[in-house]
């Protein structure tokens, strides 16, 4: 509830004011909180569902996992990862060369973590097998 009400605080702020200063009749204020309440519901259901599909991904796959950078990886990648997932981008996250981010990528293709999106070329990049 507090990371809630955390994301709607202009919201919330308004409605405080607005309770205090006028007649003190809490109405709205439960009718704002009830609302509050019913996103914050909604949003535990979609934390919760990240973290069971989370969970899920990590029992299937757990000992396909050769490294650190790979486990570093495929954490990002499950945790709102920005944007496509290039070797470039692999070895930057990872501190790691190009050769080695793409034989981290090449080795979870190999075994079905990964997949290799349609693109090609220089837009070559990958995408979580979920």
């Amino acid at each position: 509830m507090s990371a809630q009400i955390k994301n709607e605080r202009n919201s919330y702020y308004k409605i405080l004011e607005h309770t205090q200063k006028d007649d003190l009749d809490i109405t709205e204020w439960i009718i704002w909180f009830l609302k509050c309440l019913k996103n914050a519901i909604l949003s535990s259901n979609t934390i919760i569902d990240k973290v069971v599909k989370k969970h899920q991904f990590w029992v299937i796959n757990a000992g396909k996992i050769r490294n650190e950078r790979q486990q570093k990886m495929l954490n990002k990648l499950m945790d709102n990862f920005e944007g496509n997932l290039t070797t470039s981008k692999w070895a930057k996250i990872t501190k790691s060369s190009q050769d080695t981010a793409l034989r981290d990528i090449t080795d979870l293709v190999n075994k079905g973590v990964l997949v290799k999106a349609n693109s090609g070329g220089r837009s070559t990049h990958y995408e979580l097998k979920l």
